[in-house]
């Protein structure tokens, strides 16, 4: 993966950009419900968090262990969030996508869907992946309901995985989709978003 290439994807519903540090002021509303970083490593509903997430995101990108995006509701034109690829493993032909967040208003929309399945056809048919995967909080039922709905695979649990906010031991529910799995979900999951892809 070439992280110095300024990667757009996009459809008919969402388009995802680069993240930089122009984004803050897009993303400072949309950030600030506090719910939104309960289950998250670390939080970005004050001006120093997301500041510092922004910064922490793009020099993750600068090292290479992280590709940022900024999601942008097509609807309404408006910043909902961001989401990134990270763990990119070109040697063992996967990566995963994580760092996801949306916005409270566009939860429920369509939005987070269309935005995976761009993220999911790029990693596939793009990078030519085998494996993509997906992690969040155990306690975080919603993000594990969600996965689900996509069609990723829950394979288990990492017990006492690593620190979140305050210093807490968490447990990490792991998902996956494979490429077996994506020449499947495609049709039956992403069938009304398969227009989209990269520009």
């Amino acid at each position: 993966m070439d992280f110095s290439q300024n990667i757009i994807l996009e459809n008919d519903r969402v388009q995802l950009r680069p993240l930089t540090t122009a984004d803050y002021e897009a993303l400072q509303s949309v950030a600030a419900d506090p719910e939104l970083w309960t289950y998250t490593l670390t939080r970005a509903d004050d001006a120093i968090g997301l500041a510092a997430y922004i910064a922490q995101a793009l020099e993750g990108r600068e090292q290479e262990t992280r590709y940022p995006f900024l999601i942008i509701d097509k609807n309404t034109g408006l910043a909902a969030g961001s989401t990134s690829f990270y763990q990119v493993s070109e040697a063992e032909a996967r990566l995963s996508i994580g760092y996801t967040w949306v916005g409270t208003e566009f939860q429920r929309t369509g939005l987070n869907r269309a935005c995976k399945y761009l993220l999911l056809h790029y990693a596939f048919e793009e990078l030519g992946c085998e494996r993509v995967e997906l992690e969040t909080d155990a306690r975080n039922q919603k993000s594990r309901e969600a996965m689900r709905r996509l069609g990723a695979t829950e394979e288990g649990t990492l017990r006492s995985h690593r620190y979140t906010q305050g210093g807490v031991r968490r447990d990490t529910v792991i998902f996956s989709v494979i490429r077996a799995d994506w020449n499947e979900l495609r049709a039956s999951v992403f069938g009304q978003s398969s227009s989209g892809g990269r520009s």
